[in-house]
């Protein structure tokens, strides 16, 4: 067994069930009844299977502490424990302190250890006066299964066994004593309480001095070693003929509860759970099973845990607990089925082998267009169909839900809630959409900065919303979707809007701007990404300091992304994020322009169509494109390509959110799978360039970064092209780039 690859695992998976924990203690939060008690179901087995598998690999202080944690959400199960604010908060520090712990000895330091944070807990698990009648409810809740049998006027203490005897008729025929299994039994322990049951006895002709007619309700005070097998025992020799009932005393109860909870995995039946938890009998399971199969014949399919309760062979709480049980192994066994777990460097190694595939695939099907074979090109026509399918497969393994990140989220607002002092609902759509996975990784701090800034600056206090005449509790929502092979994620909030007059000022006075420069609002609203730019008129822990935003949009564009923002005021703010959907291999459109090659992500293209003749000379560089204004680029202006224009130049339009822009070309050619290689140290830094790709003839073509021209050719001063891309050089056929 490779210890180093099941470390790794039971790394991921202590992370999968704290962010389980803690969903469950957001959830706990409000709700009640049955629902509150699975959400504590759900942290205790979190808590409980990370503290087994740390014990495999001897991590002491990991056991030790979630033993601790484990412990208290044992009483806070039992009810002994009230579920209180503190509480939550303090078993949200457990969740924290653990994932600390485990993330600790995943880079190899030293365990961190919360001393004040262990005396809390062990506070917890201290006797405490005022709370055990809190505790009282919930050991009383099986009260009524004690009481059926008897005959009305006794009622059995919880505190002992209840015993319920129903001698068959021929007991004494077959020489038996009842009266001598009584005595037996008073061996194992003290008989507290003896009810003698006549009911069956007939009238006095028609009895039969050899059957017997007694039934007895005992009340008995067990042995500590004495379990319920024991007490079954004692009726051995009559068990076939008779009926016996044994139930637990409430104490026994919560010590089936507890022995079904930890049994490991592999007993995946009801009975067989509730006999190993010692709840049940072999031969109560027997017999039940036997009722049950007469049931089924009369056509009554009722299932066994119901026929268990009846018959009163189970406390139904340790039935409950059961069938917990078994759903949580069914769960496990589903997620073992559906999931396989791999490294994501094998997965990167993959995706490279296919890019390498995906060129060489292109550069066999022009060497078979040259030969001129047809039965050749249609076989490396074949190859590149399903090399294009092994391509879209490989990628989809790289592809994770957005939801992985919002998942995080219902956690910073209420925390961050919590400090502020306001109510904030979070909401949470298209959290399906799936992106990059190394661009999920990268995406989170970003956004957890813009969700804390929404808190902190968007959502007014309170009172300022009632004035408003808002909800007094205050909404950021997080929303993901495609558009124009792109993903948007957007973080918004219904609070009071961006101050587009203060921003200006603060921009005037930081010296951002001059004072006469006339900007619009999103203009305006762009200042925000300025380093240091802030106009809150206090620092709080979360934000004011001006630090934050123009590292969120330096780590999206560093993501080939770009971000924008739609305020309105006293109604919200929307702060956009335009993700490319992946980095590695795309579907491109390949155009020339002299002898150079260009690929536009075939996502982004709406058209194509020939440049007006009128236009070839314009200056303006504005085409009517069915009565829309449409704003383009010469990419032989832009890249200085030295080469005569053909007569007939392209336009091919593409579009980048809702803005479009026409981008002129010498020719089209064609569709091509494009494996994106990061630019070489003489591009980096050069705009409009998103990176480069290797064609079938081994030539290198530049992918065009659609967004930034699409920018400048919107932008009148933009237009003007930098001058430092005219010290380019570009390549030439059959150079790297």
């Amino acid at each position: 067994m490779n210890l180093e690859s099941a470390k790794q695992v039971f790394f991921e998976e202590s992370f999968e069930l704290l962010a389980a924990m803690e969903d469950a203690l957001l959830a706990v939060e409000t709700s009640t009844g049955d629902l509150r008690r699975e959400y504590l179901n759900a942290m205790f087995r979190a808590v409980h299977t990370i503290k087994g598998s740390a014990g495999l690999f001897g991590l002491d202080d990991v056991v030790a502490f979630t033993h601790l944690g484990e412990s208290v959400l044992d009483r806070v199960r039992d009810e002994a424990l009230p579920l209180t604010v503190s509480l939550i908060q303090l078993l949200f520090a457990t969740r924290d302190h653990i994932g600390a712990m485990v993330e600790a000895v995943r880079q190899g330091r030293s365990v961190p250890h919360d001393l004040t944070l262990e005396a809390q807990l062990h506070a917890c698990l201290q006797p405490d006066a005022e709370r055990e009648p809190a505790a009282a409810p919930m050991t009383r809740v099986a009260g009524p299964t004690v009481e059926v049998e008897t005959d009305g006027d006794h009622v059995v203490s919880s505190e002992h066994w209840h015993i319920s005897l129903r001698f068959g008729p021929d007991v004494l025929r077959n020489g038996m004593d009842p009266i001598s299994f009584i005595r037996y039994l008073a061996s194992l322990g003290r008989i507290v309480y003896l009810t003698t049951l006549y009911d069956s006895l007939p009238e006095l002709l028609p009895m039969d001095p050899e059957s017997c007619y007694l039934g007895f309700e005992i009340e008995f005070d067990a042995a500590p070693h004495v379990d319920k097998l024991a007490i079954e025992n004692v009726f051995e020799f009559v068990r076939d003929d008779s009926q016996i009932r044994i139930l637990p005393p409430h104490s026994h109860i919560s010590e089936y509860i507890r022995l079904i909870r930890e049994i490991p995995e592999g007993a995946t039946r009801l009975g067989d759970i509730l006999v190993r938890g010692g709840a049940l009998t072999p031969s109560e399971l027997d017999e039940v099973l036997g009722i049950q199969r007469e049931a089924a014949e009369s056509g009554d399919h009722r299932p066994l845990g119901a026929i268990l309760v009846e018959q009163q062979l189970a406390p139904p709480q340790a039935v409950a607990a059961a069938l917990d049980k078994q759903r949580e192994h069914q769960a496990q066994k589903t997620r073992e089925h559906r999931t396989v777990r791999m490294d994501a460097s094998r997965l990167d190694s993959l995706i490279d082998l296919v890019g390498e595939l995906v060129i060489a695939g292109a550069a066999a099907q022009l060497s078979a267009s040259k030969t001129g074979n047809n039965g050749l090109i249609e076989s490396v026509a074949s190859l590149v169909g399903l090399v294009e399918q092994i391509r879209d497969e490989a990628l989809s393994l790289r592809m994770v839900p957005v939801g992985d990140i919002f998942n995080r989220f219902p956690r910073v607002v209420r925390d961050a809630a919590h400090e502020l002092g306001k109510q904030i609902r979070l909401d949470i759509s298209g959290e399906d959409t799936e992106l990059d996975k190394s661009m999920v990784e990268r995406l989170g701090d970003p956004l957890v900065h813009l969700v804390r800034n929404a808190i902190d600056h968007g959502i007014e206090s309170a009172d300022v919303r009632q004035l408003r005449g808002k909800a007094e509790v205050g909404t950021v929502w997080l929303n993901a979707f495609h558009e124009s092979g792109s993903v948007v994620i957007e973080v918004g909030d219904d609070g009071g809007g961006l101050d587009t007059q203060r921003i200006r000022a603060r921009a005037i006075e930081r010296g951002l701007i001059d004072a006469d420069v006339v900007m619009s609002e999103r203009e305006t609203w762009q200042l925000v990404f300025e380093p240091g730019f802030s106009t809150a008129e206090t620092v709080t822990s979360l934000s004011g300091r001006g630090v934050g935003m123009d590292v969120v949009k330096r780590n999206i564009e560093a993501l080939k992304g770009s971000i924008e923002v739609d305020s309105s005021a006293g109604e919200g703010t929307i702060v956009r994020l335009r993700m490319p959907l992946t980095l590695a291999i795309i579907d491109g459109f390949r155009v020339g322009v002299g002898a150079a090659s260009f690929v536009i992500p075939l996502d982004m293209v709406l058209e194509c169509l020939d440049l007006p003749l009128s236009e070839v000379s314009d200056a303006r560089h504005y085409l009517n494109l069915r009565g829309e204004v449409l704003p383009y680029l010469l990419l032989r202006d832009l890249f200085e390509v030295e080469a005569a224009a053909s007569a007939r130049q392209a336009v091919v339009v593409v579009q980048y959110g809702n803005l479009r822009a026409g981008l002129v070309v010498d020719r089209l050619e064609g569709e091509l799978q494009a494996v994106i290689k990061p630019l070489g140290q003489l591009f980096r830094g050069v705009r409009g360039l998103a990176g480069s790709t290797i064609l079938g003839s081994g030539a290198v073509a530049l992918v065009l970064d659609v967004p930034d021209l699409i920018s400048r050719a919107a932008s009148s001063e933009q237009r003007t092209y930098e001058p430092r891309n005219s010290l380019v050089e570009l390549p030439r056929p059959g150079r790297e780039g």
